[in-house]
């Protein structure tokens, strides 16, 4: 792997610090191994910007909010944007999720970046609002993106090939600009299979408690289960998302508890052993970019349950490593994790499958050399990105 000969200063700008240390803490360790100066901008909202600061990059606080404020408010943003391209002046900038995507295209523009890297994550609640304010404002992000996106040293990554086709096909994107990089990856070193604690069998949900990540289906799978009779666990991890219209309030999720319906346990940093305390891994989203946390329980081995969405798709197969279940739907939920509840032997094949499609397709060793490779190419090292895409493609 070549190192850099030219240090290069890389702005990787992404919409909250504590996603940055779950997501893409791997590839700026591995650009800093490269050679590169790599800056890391971001909201501060779980006072993790000491992680990174300690892994000795430079962090800069960013007064972003990811839910909408007012027009006033979204002036301000782009604004701070551009002051900081214009202080930083990166040879390249990387945004991660979409409005830094959108406001950060638009200062890169004006202070003339000369590459920039936009990582689509997931269409997100601005793309799936409803009604006549939802059209209206997917075609105003449609139409600012088209423009974002036109820069020759552009490159747009997406992590499913249902975004990408989305885009294309719109003109948002031209073709040749556009990459399929599925996911960030998981480190299939830490999260490895281990067996699963004796006792009633754990149904699991881990993710931020929203909505639309289905945890009301979830919720719903479980008491009908119950009822039935069926000596099972349902288990909630994670926290609700102030900054997401669609977060759970705290009283409902406690409501739930008191119900003995599920068992709450809030935020983790050891995800690797939560997960291997699970028997089924479960994912009823609406949508998705592509949900790390069932490449961290295929890594850990485990039978997977998740909607038959983008995103979700790519990492479950239907029959192989787990099954696939309509979004919305309650009943179909709760019969899927009853059929891998009731079969052993068909949960252990379907969680030996999983570890075996993360390591070969999912390691984010993999996903950071294709990312590298898009950075050697725009800052002037040749590589041909219309192979790498098509590599990812084929190898899923």
């Amino acid at each position: 792997m070549a190192v850099a000969t030219v240090r290069r200063r890389v702005l990787l700008v992404v919409n909250a610090e504590w996603y940055f240390v779950s997501h893409r803490l791997g590839l700026a360790r591995a650009l800093k191994a490269q050679g590169y100066e790599v800056v890391v901008a971001a909201s501060v909202e779980r006072e993790a910007q000491d992680v990174i600061e300690g892994e000795g990059f430079r962090f800069v606080a960013l007064n972003l909010r990811r839910r909408s404020t007012g027009p006033r408010q979204e002036l301000r943003t782009l604004a701070e944007f551009y002051r900081l391209y214009r202080h930083e002046r990166p040879d390249l900038v990387h945004h991660v999720s979409i409005k830094p995507v959108v406001y950060g295209s638009l200062a890169a523009k004006a202070v003339g970046v000369p590459a920039v890297i936009n990582a689509i994550t997931g269409l997100g609640t601005a793309f799936g609002r409803p009604g006549l304010r939802g059209s209206a404002l997917r075609w105003g992000l449609t139409v600012v993106c088209r423009a974002a996106f036109a820069g020759r040293r552009t490159r747009v990554i997406f992590q499913n090939p249902d975004d990408l086709t989305w885009f294309v096909r719109r003109g948002v994107v031209a073709s040749e600009r556009a990459l399929l990089i599925r996911g960030a990856g998981v480190d299939v070193n830490r999260f490895r299979p281990a067996p699963g604690p004796a006792g009633a069998p754990i149904v699991m949900l881990a993710s931020r408690l929203l909505w639309d990540k289905g945890v009301g289906e979830f919720v719903e799978a479980s008491r009908r289960l119950k009822e039935s009779g069926l000596a099972c666990r349902f288990v909630l991890v994670g926290v609700p998302d102030d900054e997401n219209p669609n977060s759970i309030p705290l009283e409902v999720i406690r409501g739930w508890q008191a119900e003995s319906i599920v068992e709450w346990w809030g935020l983790r940093d050891d995800m690797e052993s939560v997960l291997q305390s699970a028997s089924v891994v479960a994912l009823p989203s609406y949508r998705e970019g592509l949900p790390k946390v069932l490449l961290e329980a295929a890594a850990c081995g485990r039978a997977l349950i998740a909607t038959d969405v983008p995103g979700c798709r790519e990492v479950v197969s239907d029959g192989d490593n787990g099954l696939l279940v309509p979004p919305r739907d309650p009943v179909a939920l709760a019969a899927a994790i009853d059929r891998l509840l009731r079969h052993g032997e068909l949960r252990a094949r379907m969680g030996e499958r999983s570890r075996a499609i993360a390591v070969s397709g999912f390691s984010e060793d993999q996903t950071i050399e294709a990312t590298l490779a898009v950075y050697r190419e725009l800052l002037g090292d040749g590589h041909d990105l219309t192979a790498v895409a098509w590599h990812n493609v084929r190898g899923h």
